[in-house]
């Protein structure tokens, strides 16, 4: 990206996460039909639920395409050591041609945690051992020769990471979270920025609503744009669309969600989380979206890609 701004074309990412029939063509099929519908990337969750795990998947999927790229939305850093993951990075870099795109997270699901008997730490702790694994990762793609890294959390002593990833500098960095320390350091560090809802309380549930309202949304890329300052320009935000409705009554439906998240019914159509109406007023909106909130890059979660699938087709590289 270097001095280039970004362009804020639109991008979109099938957020895939198991073979619709539990076999490995099924798999490789459902890749490259993302890839002939038009979308960008595919990117995986990382959880320890019903999913394929993604190191192995993305590799998997890499092997059945040839423009899609591939990544994690987003690798949780308490279960996956920085050192490993910048090998598995580079190989996966490496596999794909250059097609992959890092990201990392905190870590949040707090089913995760306990069951696999894993400490779930205060927020601020996580995020800690986060911003430093960012370093500690980014420090091993980055740097042709030995690096080294003294933290808290981390140490590297000498270690010129093998193979090279094929991207310069390295792969595309995904950053995310919902709160201003994460956006912030995300800001700073990512090529990428991810705008989330607040999950600190590890559920993901209706908690989050009152997060995803319009205004909390403008709230949070002025945080990534007062932490960014210069860099801002060069910054591609994304953010994930969960909940896809195909309609012919937008406006009677946002006013049975505004309550949910306590904001007027016209709002409830701009929550980034969500997508109602028609074909057309779907891309519509996305457009209205990126004009107002900055958002070029749309990741959809598994059951909704599909049926935006016209809408990709539309919108994609415009």
């Amino acid at each position: 990206m270097g001095a280039m701004a970004h362009d804020r074309k639109f991008r979109f990412a099938a957020q895939l996460s198991s073979a619709p029939d539990g076999t490995a063509r099924s798999w490789s099929e459902q890749a490259r039909r993302a890839e002939d519908l038009g979308f960008s990337a595919l990117l995986m969750p990382d959880h320890f639920g019903d999913q394929l795990a993604p190191v192995p998947a993305l590799a998997a999927a890499a092997a059945a395409t040839t423009t899609l790229r591939l990544g994690a939305l987003v690798f949780c850093n308490d279960y996956r050591h920085p050192f490993v993951l910048a090998k598995e990075a580079a190989t996966l870099d490496l596999l794909s041609e250059g097609r992959f795109e890092l990201s990392l997270g905190a870590g949040w699901m707090r089913s995760d945690y306990d069951e696999a008997g894993l400490a779930y730490d205060h927020p601020a702790v996580r995020v800690a051992r986060f911003e430093e694994a960012v370093k500690v990762v980014q420090g091993l793609l980055r740097t042709d020769g030995p690096f080294n890294f003294h933290g808290e959390h981390y140490e590297v002593l000498g270690h010129t990471l093998t193979p090279r990833p094929v991207q310069e500098p390295g792969p595309p960095l995904i950053l995310g979270g919902g709160g201003k320390r994460v956006l912030s350091f995300a800001a700073q560090h990512a090529d990428i920025v991810s705008i989330n809802v607040n999950l600190r309380e590890g559920t993901g549930g209706v908690e989050t609503a009152s997060d995803a309202t319009p205004e909390r949304t403008r709230t949070k890329v002025g945080w990534v744009k007062e932490a960014a300052g210069d860099r801002f320009d060069d910054l591609e935000l994304n953010a994930l669309i969960g909940f896809v409705l195909e309609t012919d009554d937008a406006a009677g439906l946002a006013g049975q969600m505004a309550p949910a998240f306590g904001i007027d019914p016209d709002d409830a159509l701009h929550v980034p989380l969500a997508l109602i109406g028609t074909l057309d007023e779907m891309a519509e909106e996305l457009e209205w979206r990126r004009a107002e909130y900055g958002i070029s890059y749309w990741s959809i979660e598994s059951d909704a890609w599909e049926t935006l699938a016209p809408v990709v087709s539309k919108l994609a590289g415009t």
